[in-house]
């Protein structure tokens, strides 16, 4: 319910064409578009099943690293297949004792995901309006889920998008912030704790692009919240959610091992990008898409640049000193070097072996976990799509 507050604000503020969304940063290094696929054969699959599980206790706050960050290496070359036929999977978190949930985007079912089982429904997630790109879109999992047992999700409702939160496998989930616009594309989604403990959320600009400049607004943001919901300390304006602003649609947030905050964004016609995200940053869209003139420092570049017909990125992980980045029109994984607050040149993995690229998520064992999303409506899809596939760490 913070997100009504944002309209009080008049600060910095509590598939586009192809795909959706995009949006400037800083640094520089153009990608290229080095098509090499990897991996072999799939091994050890699994099918949905039906219904279980939870616990209590009472809500939370407080601080864990991230789940998107690790220092151990995927083997890209040997993959698994841990999930099949799953609905439009989306949001990917983990759980402590090292099981996986799954969000379908349309079914608004979550899925609790043990390797070597098969899944089964641990939530349903009411109110979820699916349409268009909107739905059940990201999970994160409370820092302090071993005390609270609490999941946060953001869906589209029938009025807006919003993050509730609720105890896993029962209750009835507490809405801790919402008004963010939606539409029928550019929703954003994506949520994550970062390494100081609070709720960070990429939202879209919802097809009006002057939203992403008016920081009174949430769409076309990058927010930074506490658990409960509420403006985090520490933002650069107080008592305003946003972080950064001038974002056309962001899904992907990931941090290095150094605390540094990395997101994704959708282009609009020519080119999407990978961000180095600093607080109180203008990252340019609708006035500025890829890099471009700064206006003397108003706008930040992007790190990287991608054609949409290379990318459209979505999720985003990093493993050590690599970003991995999964691509939806491009239908690959894109690895980036990381070198501090530089980048140097992406490589595709995995070109056209999946399809569409959604979601790509580092385990608490070292291992890369990545969705398919081919059951989106702008798939090829196969028999046995959507896939969870597993790359374990070398």
């Amino acid at each position: 319910m913070c997100g009504a507050l944002i309209a009080l604000l008049a600060v910095a503020g509590c598939d586009s064409s192809a795909e959706p969304d995009a949006a400037p940063n800083t640094s520089t290094a153009q990608a290229s578009s080095t098509a090499q696929a990897s991996s072999t054969a799939p091994a050890t699959s699994t099918a949905p099943a039906t219904s279980t599980s939870g616990a209590k206790t009472s809500p939370g706050t407080s601080s864990a690293r991230p789940s998107t960050t690790s220092s151990a290496k995927p083997n890209l070359g040997a993959p698994q297949v841990l999930a099949r036929n799953i609905d439009v999977p989306w949001g990917l978190a983990f759980l402590p004792g090292g099981d996986a949930l799954v969000g379908e985007r349309d079914t608004g079912r979550i899925l609790r995901l043990t390797p070597g089982s098969a899944p089964r429904q641990a939530y349903q997630v009411p109110g979820v309006a699916a349409s268009g790109e909107g739905g059940l879109l990201g999970l994160a999992v409370s820092p302090t889920f071993a005390k609270d047992n609490l999941v946060y999700a953001y869906y589209t409702g029938e009025q807006d998008n919003r993050i509730v939160r609720f105890r896993l496998g029962a209750g009835t989930p507490d809405v801790i912030f919402d008004g963010i616009a939606k539409a029928g594309f550019h929703n954003g989604g994506r949520i994550a704790f970062g390494p100081d403990g609070m709720l960070y959320v990429g939202t879209g600009d919802a097809g009006d692009t002057q939203r992403s400049q008016d920081r009174s607004s949430p769409n076309g943001k990058i927010l930074r919240l506490t658990p409960n919901g509420a403006p985090a300390p520490g933002n650069p304006t107080a008592g305003s959610p946003v972080y950064s602003f001038g974002h056309r649609n962001v899904q992907g947030l990931a941090w290095d091992s150094a605390g540094r905050l990395f997101a994704t964004e959708f282009g609009q016609n020519q080119l999407d990008e990978v961000n180095l995200i600093k607080p109180g940053r203008n990252y340019g869209w609708p006035l500025v898409e890829g890099s471009g003139n700064t206006d003397g420092g108003r706008f930040t570049n992007p790190l990287v640049t991608w054609s949409t017909g290379e990318a459209s990125p979505s999720g985003m992980a990093i493993a050590g000193n690599t970003a991995y980045v999964a691509a939806l029109r491009g239908e690959r994984l894109w690895t980036v070097p990381l070198n501090g607050e530089a980048a140097g040149t992406p490589r595709a993995e995995l070109l056209g072996r999946y399809g569409r690229l959604r979601t790509v998520v580092t385990a608490p064992d070292g291992s890369l976990w990545v969705t398919t999303s081919n059951t989106d409506g702008r798939g090829d899809a196969q028999d046995d799509d959507d896939r969870i596939l597993r790359f374990p760490a070398r």
